[in-house]
């Protein structure tokens, strides 16, 4: 396997902005972008290639699936995306036949590549992936509710005055709209959130608290009623997850993974805080939740379990 080496499936907005990311990270030697719209791909990648005269060599170009072969991280986001006037779940049937064929591809060129799957309904479409694929649990990974927890951490941050870096808070479950916030563990740089509210921020009580998960829980919705899509925060969610495999972080995020069994949770993924390096995730970690947040990431996981079976009944 070429560690040096990642490929993208999908090259519309996300893809070409996960590229870019990749790009600017340094990470790769060799990004493959593949799309059925063959033209866009290579359209996509002179336009990324112009920049490289300012970045460090990458070679980026569009190609074919033959060209997995070698790569070590292959990155999905093809899909239909349109989510206006409904919800991520909506896209679930048209999606899971356009993985159906994106999976067999895969397999009959690469079977020891680490898979991170972006398009929604993510946390259904990686267990989809798991199932299609046969891959071990650790080497399949949805990029999950990492970029709903930066989402929450800007807004927290914002309203209690200080850099969201020191805000420490997860969203988990969904991604979509049953996942939930976990504030009961949640701190400021080690400071209980509660106490830093009462000390810092008087008028921040719960309700304000509610309030900022439901804008983060909304925010891509206004997002893609102002601008149609959003692309720039789920690349760097998804170039963050490849900085950590390939630096064996053993960072912690909460991305889509098979529990199995934790939570009361098996065979199906969700989004989770999990150790994530070089093989991919190496546990996922026992978060502690109040009695609402676990009825609560247990009526997600219900919901979910609904949709996978109606397209994938086990």
């Amino acid at each position: 396997m070429n560690q040096r080496k990642c490929a993208i499936i999908g090259a519309g907005n996300v893809g070409a902005t996960t590229a870019f990311s990749l790009m600017q990270a340094r990470l790769f030697s060799q990004i493959v972008l593949i799309d059925l719209d063959h033209a866009r791909a290579e359209g996509e990648a002179a336009d990324l290639s112009h920049a490289m005269p300012l970045l460090a060599p990458t070679e980026i170009y569009a190609g074919s699936y033959e060209d997995l072969a070698d790569a070590a991280i292959i990155v999905i986001t093809a899909g239909t995306a349109k989510i206006k006037g409904g919800t991520r779940l909506d896209l679930v049937h048209e999606n899971y036949a356009i993985f159906k064929r994106i999976i067999e591809s895969i397999c009959k060129y690469n079977n020891d590549a680490i898979l991170i799957v972006v398009t929604n309904p993510v946390d259904i479409l990686t267990q989809v992936t798991r199932r299609l694929s046969g891959f071990p649990r650790g080497r399949v990974i949805g990029s999950g509710t990492v970029l709903d927890t930066a989402r929450l951490k800007f807004l927290l941050g914002n309203k209690l005055g200080v850099d969201n870096r020191q805000v420490h808070a997860f969203i988990i479950g969904e991604h979509g709209d049953s996942e939930l916030p976990v504030f009961s563990s949640a701190n400021i740089s080690g400071i209980d959130l509660d106490h830093f509210c009462n000390d810092r921020c008087a008028e921040c009580d719960r309700a304000d608290l509610q309030s900022l998960f439901e804008q983060t829980r909304d925010s891509a919705y206004q997002i893609v009623r102002q601008k149609g899509s959003t692309c720039y925060g789920i690349a760097e969610a998804t170039r963050r997850i490849i900085s950590a495999i390939l630096f064996d972080e053993s960072a912690i995020l909460p991305v889509s993974v098979d529990p199995e069994g934790a939570f009361g949770i098996e065979d199906l993924s969700i989004s989770l805080p999990a150790l994530i390096g070089k093989e991919g995730i190496k546990r996922v970690l026992p978060l502690p939740l109040s009695a609402s947040e676990l009825t609560l990431l247990q009526h997600s996981a219900a919901r979910m379990r609904e949709v996978l079976d109606s397209v994938m009944p086990h």
